[in-house]
């Protein structure tokens, strides 16, 4: 059994301390495929430095999170992220993460949907998936999503926790996913239905490690190898062998990032 992480930041500090002994247990656990969301200038050392050291294991994105979204700084950290994907965008498996997160600060909605504009275009430009994070802000997403979706389009929206009708509608943009990580196991999380009723074909696992350990870490520090237990809780509302869920996602994952033609393998 093989699985993908499609959504972890094992390159945070939260890992200096074991980040080989991390990738082991990754291995250990089945795990043999990292996407490294970048999140802001600042990260896109990082990114590269696991890109270089596992470069079989490990495929990096370029973008902006919307909680790294600010006024005085927009300009510098999109030219920075830019620049960085301009440079090598064949290193590259998605612009992500982008996105729209009301939670934390309403104020910087303007500014979070020019980043999202402009990094689609990089997106399409490149051939590239988006990779999306949403919190509180699924009908400012959805008007984005309006607006700039095309045939040239695709990506996922990862760590999704919304309704089975939000599911179905970002499928129903075309090339679209839904990235399911550690809230799956939670008791309130509330993704049953979603993920009974979800086309399968649309399904990618992921941690967003280090945050949101699924049970029973949850409260600890995530990491890529707890994916398996994602797999297990898809596994039991599939009423499918936990085998069988590896294949199907990681069929996905490397169909919306097209990972064998990158040379992951």
């Amino acid at each position: 059994m093989r699985l993908i992480d499609t959504h972890t930041h094992l390159y945070q500090p939260k890992f200096d301390g074991d980040r080989a002994e991390a990738i082991a247990r990754c291995l250990e656990a089945g795990v043999d495929t990292l996407l490294l969301p970048n999140i802001d200038a600042e990260s896109i050392p990082r990114v590269r430095s696991m890109m270089a050291e596992w470069p079989a294991m490990c495929r990096g994105m370029m973008g902006l999170h919307p909680c790294h979204v600010a006024a005085d700084s927009l300009e510098a950290e999109l030219g920075a992220i830019e620049a960085e994907l301009r440079a090598r965008p064949d290193e590259y498996v998605a612009v992500g993460e982008i996105g729209v997160d009301l939670y934390w600060d309403k104020s910087t909605l303007g500014l979070q949907q020019e980043a999202f504009r402009r990094q689609v275009a990089w997106a399409k430009e490149f051939g590239l998936p988006v990779v999306i994070h949403v919190r509180e802000a699924f009908p400012e997403l959805f008007a984005l999503l309006d607006e700039v979706n095309d045939e040239a389009l695709r990506g996922v929206v990862h760590c999704f926790t919304g309704t089975l009708a939000d599911a179905e509608r970002i499928v129903e943009y075309g090339d679209f996913y839904l990235g399911i990580g550690g809230v799956a196991t939670y008791k309130n999380g509330g993704l049953e239905p979603t993920l009974r009723g979800v086309r399968r074909d649309r399904v990618v696992l992921e941690t967003d490690s280090p945050y949101l350990a699924p049970v029973p870490f949850r409260g600890k520090r995530n990491e890529s190898a707890y994916v398996a237990h994602v797999a297990q809780q898809v596994a039991d509302w599939w009423e499918v062998p936990v085998a069988e869920v590896a294949e199907v996602t990681s069929a996905n994952a490397e169909r919306l990032f097209r990972l064998k033609t990158k040379g992951a393998w």
